[in-house]
């Protein structure tokens, strides 16, 4: 087995174009990611132990029980200190034999396995399972060094046998397929444990079960965990869609039948595959090689289109499901590499690392012509993994460059005072209170391992292979003593076949014919990714004719235009929500001529709205730069259609915040001295928003930002929101003017009372918080990811963040128009027609969804994990009043004034 990852080593001298990194700056970056690593791992151990993960941005550990509830999230936490656990065998690769000798003693005397928890099997297979395995296996390598460990008697391959255990009840089906959930302490025993009533499990959890569990089996001598996880495998393979040879994402645990049948290699699939090669590589059975090789050539066939990975239907497999990809597969690339398949490995890559440049993280989910689909990124390791497989496989040293910008990257916008913080929103820069225990485990062994030389190694890795979650089981097992695993399902036809063993660790020469040759793949997939900048369609005429009334002119709060609706038989209705909603019954106008001119006054709107979807803005960041934030707090603010556009601003605006009197801003400013060269903070409502901007303008403010009236609405559940003109030229208007929600507003205004000058910096993203600390003068480009990033045309740099892509106008008649109290001019569809009437609905105010299609929250399940398309349930922000909101940021604020003076 070695042989396999041996070969693929031999790529590295085949393929060096371009300037080659020194070994003394491949040095200078490898001690830098031990620095990372350091700053992260010691601050979860100084305030998170023993905690399961850090809170980096509050400073302390997150409890499950004792903080708001994230939901499936939190299923990976389990009270058994998990980062500690996870990160044991990076301690050892980072040669921090001192630091992992003290963390298992810590680990030993600690941590409990039988809480009264539920947690998710999945996770806490390849986190805490593997965690352990990983450990023991380190622990093993370095006791028979003879220098370190001398004390250890497989203390922790004891306790990955007692949690092995624990686990085995959720293998309790009639199918073999485990339970998504189990309680740590009562196995799987009913409602009251909320175990045993599940009916459904995504593929990746039922099928990344294997390498772990086998490993318990070798290493213990008790075939009971590899039958269990093979027994899955055999299932999941059964049930394959036998003319596609895919699977589905998400799979009934006892019924064999497929809940969702789109397939691709991102989340709910991407370590089945995964697990199904590397258990060839582990165990040396061959019947995994068969059935991964097949998977591939479906994979190749239907979802991979280079260099994008698709997701089809099992069923019409040349039927896309979906126009967007996950962040998750961005491990494939890797797992190409293994499988020998380096050409698309390259294609793959490089149009991931591109979308990385363009927004500085990967987000969660991104667009066929690579926008933000989902702007969160957790700090996910696959993009660094893929980098270093990728490295190996070449030698080239371009992917040297890409780990150095996933370093910076990091460095840059992602790293606080107490570790580095999840991004809540690669377009604008702000951050969430999070820290996975992935970070630790996956992504510093991989940046370490791609600059480190050999001799910075303890070990040779090509004796181990890496799970998914990066820990290190010893090929050595292919050859441990153990009891035969229970019979598979193979019946007679499935013999294998040595037609699906091609392609298997192919001649490098063949790939590799010219030394430029990545270099050749990577050159046209830069620059589709790099000029993919659509521009909005024209607006066109709709229908013949021009109706008396047109629907860019109409005001709400006009009453010669709403007159002109009743005659074309459009009536307005007033709904609860504040919204207006517009209904045409051809049967009420009063003539004929006027129920045509009333359709196509309906189509007009509709047309329009497809227009303006278009032209939507992305976010923009609200950066508090006064003392004692100093950049910490980044508030996420929708646009407005007029004034400055801060995406063309090298500096942003910068100023102090002054509440205006009066608060609405829908009269003339009478604390005018106190706003001038100052930024105006409004309240939503009363009037247009063109007006609020005009009259701040008029008092000498350099911008505004308006608030939400509407208590406790919060940008982490609602759409983003753009704030449009009023339907009349807004060229006078040459300030910014930005749109805070309920809850984020609040922030500010409780800042105000508690600090009596605060300033804010406006801009596109959020800047560098190293330059607005030490009052230097903000850079024109900190923003940008790298030098061919900041060349991209101006006009580019917006659209390049739209966050989603725009689903085909339907024939409905039915239309959401976004006003204040008076007209809309801006619309967005509804594909929905419940009755001949045509109707049109409009929210009360003049601020428009910047999301053309319903906004789907990111699903938050963590690495691999099943991430079904379904809101995110935001417990913390629904639940709680606005009190307990600032009682929680008082709290947060305390804790920024600390790593204020950690930081002095």
């Amino acid at each position: 087995m070695p042989l396999v990852l041996l070969l693929l080593m031999l790529f590295g001298a085949l393929c060096s174009p371009g300037q080659a990194m020194s070994r003394e700056e491949k040095q200078r970056l490898k001690n830098q990611v031990v620095e990372m690593f350091d700053h992260a791992y010691q601050n979860y151990m100084d305030h998170a132990y023993p905690a399961d993960e850090l809170m980096p941005l509050t400073c302390r550990g997150r409890v499950r029980g004792l903080e708001p509830s994230r939901g499936d999230i939190d299923d990976a936490l389990g009270k058994f200190s998990l980062t500690l656990i996870d990160t044991l065998d990076t301690l050892v690769l980072l040669n921090k034999t001192t630091e992992f000798e003290d963390a298992v003693r810590r680990v030993l005397s600690d941590v409990r396995l039988d809480n009264d928890i539920v947690v998710s099997v999945f996770e806490t297979n390849i986190r805490v399972l593997g965690g352990l395995l990983g450990g023991h296996s380190m622990a093993v390598m370095l006791k028979e060094g003879g220098q370190h460990m001398q004390w250890y008697q497989d203390e922790l391959l004891h306790m990955a046998k007692d949690l092995g255990l624990r686990l085995l009840p959720a293998f309790n089906t009639s199918s073999g397929l485990p339970y998504p959930r189990v309680n740590l302490k009562h196995g799987v025993r009913g409602p009251e444990t909320r175990t045993g009533t599940e009916t459904d499990t995504c593929t990746a959890c039922a099928g990344t079960i294997i390498l772990e569990f086998a490993a318990l089996s070798r290493f213990t001598g008790d075939p009971v965990f590899e039958a269990h996880a093979r027994r899955a495998l055999d299932f999941l393979w059964e049930k394959r869609q036998r003319n596609s040879n895919l699977v589905g994402t998400t799979i009934n645990i006892h019924s064999g039948e497929w809940v969702r049948r789109d397939s691709g290699v991102g989340a709910g699939i991407d370590s089945y595959y995964e697990y199904l090669l590397k258990a060839y590589v582990l165990l040396g059975d061959d019947l995994f090689l068969e059935r991964f090789n097949i998977h591939y050539a479906s994979i190749m066939k239907y979802i991979s289109q280079p260099p994008l990975l698709l997701d089809v239907h099992i069923h019409k497999p040349l039927l896309p499901a979906r126009t967007w990809m996950d962040s998750l597969l961005a491990f494939f690339p890797g797992l190409q590499v293994l499988k020998g398949d380096i050409r698309p490995a390259i294609e793959t890559h490089e149009m991931l690392y591109q979308v990385t440049k363009k927004h500085n993280f990967l987000p969660e989910a991104f667009t066929t012509d690579f926008r933000v689909h989902w702007a969160q990124h957790p700090l996910r390791p696959e993009f660094a993994e893929s980098t270093y497989f990728l490295y190996k496989a070449t030698g080239d040293p371009y992917y040297l460059e890409a780990g150095r910008t996933i370093m910076d990257n990091l460095n840059r916008f992602a790293r606080v005072p107490c570790g580095f913080a999840a991004m809540k929103d690669v377009r604008t820069g702000s951050h969430e209170d999070r820290m996975d225990s992935f970070f630790l485990a996956e992504m510093f062994k991989y940046l370490f391992l791609l600059f480190a030389e050999p001799d910075d190694i303890p070990f040779d890795v090509e004796d181990y292979v890496f799970t998914t979650e990066a820990h290190l089981l010893p090929l050595s097992l292919s050859m441990a003593p153990h009891s035969s695993p229970a019979p598979s399902n193979r019946t007679s036809d499935e013999e294998l076949d040595d037609s699906n063993f091609d392609w298997t660790c192919p001649n490098t020469h063949l790939l590799f014919p010219d030394p430029a040759f990545p270099r050749i793949l990577r050159e046209p997939i830069r620059s589709a990714v790099d000029k993919s900048c659509p521009r909005p369609a024209p607006y066109r005429e709709p229908g013949m004719g021009r109706p008396p009334l047109r629907a860019q002119d109409f005001m709400a709060n006009n009453p010669e235009h709403l007159e002109l609706l009743r005659r074309m038989g459009v009536s307005l209705i007033h709904l609860k929500d504040g919204r207006v909603q517009l209904v045409q019954h051809a049967t009420q106008a009063v003539s004929a001529v006027a129920a045509e001119d009333g359709v196509r006054f309906m189509q007009e709107m509709m047309e329009l709205s497809s227009q303006q979807q278009k032209e939507q803005l992305p976010p923009r960041a609200i950066q508090i730069v006064s003392h004692p934030f100093f950049g910490r707090v980044v508030l996420t603010a929708g646009p407005a259609q007029f004034g400055t556009d801060l995406s063309k601003s090298s500096t942003g605006v910068r100023g102090f915040v002054t509440v205006a009197e009066p608060y609405s801003g829908c009269s003339e400013i009478v604390n005018a001295e106190y706003i001038q060269g100052h930024i105006a903070l409004l309240q939503r409502g009363q009037c247009m928003f063109a007006e609020k901007a005009r009259h701040i303008q008029k008092a000498g403010a350099i911008g505004g930002i308006v608030v939400d009236d509407n208590e406790g609405s919060s940008s982490d559940t609602a759409p983003l929101f753009q704030m449009a003109g009023d339907g009349r030229s807004t060229d006078d208007i040459t300030l910014p003017l930005l749109f805070l929600f309920h809850k984020e507003g609040n922030i500010l205004l409780e800042a105000l009372k508690e600090y009596r000058e605060v300033e804010v910096l406006l801009s596109d993203k959020a800047r560098d918080r190293a330059a607005i600390f030490k009052g230097k003068p903000l850079p024109g480009s900190l923003i940008e990811g790298s030098a061919d990033v900041q060349e991209r045309e101006e006009d580019c740099l917006t659209e390049a963040t739209t966050p989603t892509s725009h689903e085909p106008i339907g024939q409905s008649q039915m239309s959401t128009v976004e006003l204040d109290e008076s007209a809309p001019e801006e619309v967005s569809p509804v594909d929905e027609d419940t009755s001949p009437a045509e109707e049109v609905s409009a929210p009360k105010e003049e601020v428009k969804p910047a999301e053309a299609e319903p906004a789907v929250a990111q699903p938050q399940e963590d690495r691999d994990s099943e991430k079904e398309e379904k809101p995110e349930e935001d417990t913390d922000s629904s639940s709680q009043s606005v009190d307990e909101l600032l009682a929680d940021w008082r709290e947060d604020l305390e804790a920024f004034k600390q790593m204020e003076k950690d930081e002095l």
